[in-house]
């Protein structure tokens, strides 16, 4: 196992289903940002335990990370570098806690509601290296309906986590099907992975594509060939 494998288990953390749905409170006041864990696996906090990155062990690990990669940390360039390596990545991993309010669906819409080009970044959980791109998301409401940044937000709720393109992808629309309760649900993804893009296989560029359809948007053709149609990809896809 390597150096960040063994000094960062802290990282790596599942949330039990038995936690509540709704969120808590962020605290801005100090380093703790607790996040709600039936949805996202990470917290920031100054202690330690399943699904908390603890920032001094973080530091401590990218020290020796450096250490082992030849880095002189007397330089004066290189002194504070442990400190904002564990800074970054806890940033990177702690999602921003939101509530998401929903409203009655009382104008009785049954159309697709879209909103494209949504920006993420997440982080590939093979290489912590990052992946970007944009995630288009729509659904068709039944009883409910939710506020338009909300689309954006549960996206980048989940982006913000060790993951891969795929387990993203699932966790954006299960989210939709679970709190909503729409007729269908929509989201497509689209990233280029700096892990095949700055190493291996080198091919910058190339983007990824991942999709998950439920309900409406996948079962009747119409609809389905609406939505691929709206976000730019072929019907076929």
């Amino acid at each position: 196992m390597d150096l960040l494998g063994r000094s960062l288990p802290c990282l790596r953390a599942r949330a039990a289903d038995s936690y509540p749905r709704r969120r808590k409170k962020s605290r801005r006041g100090g380093a703790n940002v607790l996040v709600n864990p039936s949805t996202a696996r990470l917290h920031v906090t100054t202690g330690t335990g399943a699904g908390r990155i603890d920032i001094a062990a973080a530091e401590h690990a990218a020290r020796d990370l450096l250490l082992a990669l030849g880095a002189d940390l007397e330089d004066e360039s290189l002194r504070d570098t442990p400190g904002r390596m564990a800074a970054a990545y806890a940033e990177l991993l702690t999602p921003e806690p939101f509530d998401a309010t929903t409203f009655p669906n009382d104008g009785h819409y049954d159309e697709l509601v879209l909103v494209r080009d949504i920006p993420f970044h997440s982080l590939c959980e093979h290489h912590l290296l990052p992946f970007v791109g944009v995630a288009h998301v729509g659904y068709i409401p039944s009883e409910r309906i939710v506020g338009l940044s909300k689309l954006a937000r549960v996206v980048d709720h989940f982006a913000r986590d060790l993951q891969v393109q795929e387990r993203l992808t699932t966790q954006v629309s299960s989210w939709f099907e679970r709190e909503l309760s729409p007729k269908g649900v929509g989201v497509v993804l689209e990233a280029e992975h700096t892990c095949m893009s700055l190493r291996g296989a080198s091919k910058p560029g190339t983007r990824t594509v991942t999709s998950a359809l439920h309900g409406l948007v996948r079962d009747d053709p119409r609809t389905r060939q609406e939505f691929l149609h709206l976000v730019g990809r072929p019907a076929h896809a």
